[in-house]
């Protein structure tokens, strides 16, 4: 496991870009849970945030694609509307604990 951030870098119903090992990545805190995802629509391959840090539609409650108005579920990734319909986010494996969030980096995400 790679270490991201201290935990309160990630407020509940926020998100935040990270870029890892050359990696663009998300993290977002819903109801106490961290989410990391790739950067990455599955429609386009093109980052997701309109601004720096901001992933979420305007209720906070989907990921959005700046680009293309997809609709991600936070807690899968999966895409509910827009052109990547049922594709999803690239999750990446995190935990946290009392030093912080941690992610696990699949070796072929390095590689893509």
């Amino acid at each position: 496991m790679k270490y991201l951030c201290n935990s309160d870098r990630i407020k509940e119903g926020k998100s935040v870009g990270f870029e890892v090992e050359g990696l663009a990545l998300m993290a977002i805190r819903r109801a106490g849970q961290i989410y990391v995802y790739r950067n990455r629509c599955p429609h386009r391959g093109v980052a997701l945030e309109w601004q720096p840090d901001q992933f979420l539609d305007s209720s906070a409650s989907l990921i959005q694609c700046a680009t293309h108005g997809a609709l991600f579920l936070i807690e899968s990734g999966e895409c509910v509307a827009g052109p990547c319909e049922g594709q999803a986010l690239g999750a990446i494996a995190c935990d946290e604990d009392a030093d912080g969030v941690w992610i696990n980096l699949p070796e072929q995400a390095r590689d893509d």
